[in-house]
């Protein structure tokens, strides 16, 4: 009976060995073909990670350039617009004309005020004129009369009452005329100092203005440019055949 007995619970045992081997198997089956059936998702639909890559070619950093901002460019500093559109090989001139300009204008306008103290001082020294509250057509005067007397004369005769000076607080007397030609060379030198400072500010502004266009024209250039340039895309696809190997695919695509 003892021997029946353990030859049943012998066959139970190696029959529920059996079952638990086999549903190891199937489970361990399923959980392979859970497994490759995401695996193949992901292989037959890649879609994401491909878009990523499509995206960082197909959204270039380059940007047209502004017009305006090329001219306001200019305007602060001539070249500056040229390089702000990509071509400094022609703005470097006008930079460097500016300097030169900015140069000549304060050696014209240093040379022109040393200059003018000058026949300030000789003036007053020569012919006693008193150089608090004398406007700039008064030192012009002094160069052209002998003397504050000839002067009023000369506006009584002509009738230009309202012209003439009071003898007091105008007065200027030259002891001969080679100080008043010496004194007159002093303020003309002076003058064409400030008559140059004048034309330099002028040749500042023309060389903007024509720094400006020209940087409008290198905006409009590098803007056709731009335009014209080849566009592309590349992507990377995986190919998942149940008959063949997995393959990898790219694509380059390009359009003009």
């Amino acid at each position: 009976m003892k021997t029946i007995i353990s030859l049943v619970v012998l066959v139970s045992s190696i029959s529920f060995a059996q079952v638990l081997q086999s549903k190891s198997l199937i489970e361990l089956r399923q959980q392979s073909a859970i497994s490759y059936q995401h695996s193949a998702l992901e292989i037959q639909n890649p879609k994401s990670k491909i878009q990523n890559i499509e995206a960082n070619f197909q959204n270039p950093t380059l940007e047209k350039k502004n017009p305006a901002l090329a001219i306001l460019y200019s305007m602060l500093l001539p070249g500056m617009g040229e390089l702000y559109a990509g071509d400094y090989s022609s703005g470097k001139y006008f930079t460097i004309a500016d300097g030169v300009l900015w140069g000549a204008f304060a050696g014209f306008e240093i040379y022109g005020k040393w200059k003018e103290n000058d026949y300030k001082s000789f003036a007053e020294s020569k012919a006693g004129v008193h150089l608090s509250g004398k406007e700039s057509e008064y030192f012009a005067n002094i160069g052209i009369y002998q003397s504050i007397d000839d002067y009023n004369a000369a506006m009584e005769l002509n009738r230009d009452f309202d012209k003439t000076y009071n003898t007091a607080s105008f007065y200027w007397k030259w002891n001969d005329n080679d100080q008043r030609k010496q004194y007159r060379d002093l303020w003309s030198s002076s003058e064409s100092a400030y008559t140059n400072v004048r034309f330099v500010v002028g040749a500042l502004i023309l060389n903007r203005l024509i720094s400006a266009v020209n940087a409008v024209r290198l905006v409009s250039a590098y803007n056709k440019n731009l335009s014209q340039e080849v566009s592309w895309n590349v992507s990377v696809g995986l190919n998942n055949n149940p008959t063949l190997p997995t393959s990898i695919t790219f694509n380059f695509v390009k359009s003009f």
